[in-house]
């Protein structure tokens, strides 16, 4: 029986060859098309950095910020110092000192406020 069946499979068929001698198979590649805006695989320019102002938090404290953005730590810093003295530190100080766009650092001061802590008189906690 196993016999039978390997003959079977080298058996030549001249009807099967005929039909694969008329088969004629074409192939061509599409044309290239140039994409608009190709640059996606170039090499990217490598992002300007700038040593961050550090802060009390250590391990935690980012070293190098690219330019144009600041921490949550420079942040909170500079948020800090302009309330504290607003004339030394001004927007355009800031804006100079940590490489940032002025018009950022203006909603920056307008629109971020730090949190202050207030304890109250130990006599108005009953009112409370």
């Amino acid at each position: 029986d196993q016999s039978e069946i390997q003959a079977e499979i080298y058996r030549k068929d001249d009807r099967l060859l005929t039909f694969l001698k008329d088969v004629y198979v074409e192939s061509r590649d599409p044309p290239v098309q140039v994409k608009v805006g190709g640059g996606e695989h170039l090499p990217c320019k490598q992002e300007e950095k700038r040593l961050a102002k550090l802060g009390h938090c250590g391990d935690l404290d980012v070293k190098k910020v690219p330019k144009g953005k600041i921490s949550i730590v420079e942040a909170l810093m500079l948020l800090n110092n302009h309330k504290l003295h607003p004339q030394t530190w001004t927007a355009e100080k800031i804006a100079v000192e940590y490489s940032l766009e002025l018009k950022e650092v203006n909603s920056l001061l307008e629109f971020f406020i730090p949190f202050t802590v207030q304890e109250f008189p130990k006599e108005s906690k009953k009112a409370i």
